[in-house]
């Protein structure tokens, strides 16, 4: 049976106006934001604030500062609202315009990047994930790991509010 592969885009502008995002499964959305791409990445990168803008998240840490090689211990919300550990290595930290992980531990192991670009007075935030499923995880989890992926792009929405506020 050939693999399936999921991706999930997201992009949005975080500036002093309009945010503008698009999406392979949702429209665009509208935020009244200002962030520089140093504060925005900052936020992102920070697992002590994961819980507060992802809520599927169960637990989180790192052993230490997020760098390049950092393994980050998670455990996320799966079926039945059972925990999942979803560990990730730190791929690729080079602030303030990219982040990268693996997801080392779990049934699914999705490849994630965050880039960030200055426009205007804001911040274009590009986030993507990408997992690829082949044999008995495409027939059984394709639809749930689609979900989760869904979830992870609407959480950006969550983190804007609360940059927003601080």
């Amino acid at each position: 049976m050939p693999s399936q592969v999921l991706t999930r885009q997201e992009r949005g502008v975080w500036d002093g106006g309009e945010v503008r995002g698009s999406s392979h499964a949702r429209g665009s959305t509208d935020n009244r934001h200002r962030a520089t791409p140093d504060q925005v990445f900052a936020f992102l990168t920070d697992p002590a604030n994961d819980q507060r803008w992802r809520r599927h998240v169960k637990e989180i840490s790192a052993s230490g500062p997020v760098r390049r090689g950092s393994v980050v211990h998670q455990v996320v919300q799966g079926p039945a609202g059972r925990g999942i550990r979803a560990d990730f290595e730190v791929m690729a930290f080079e602030p303030p315009t990219r982040f990268a992980f693996n997801v080392v531990a779990g049934p699914v192991k999705p490849v994630g990047e965050f880039l960030f670009r200055p426009l205007g007075t804001g911040t274009e935030v590009t986030f993507s994930l990408h997992a690829e499923l082949g044999g008995l995880k495409k027939l059984l989890m394709s639809r749930p790991v689609q979900s989760s992926m869904d979830s992870e792009a609407a959480s950006l929405d969550t983190a804007k509010s609360l940059i927003e506020r601080e």
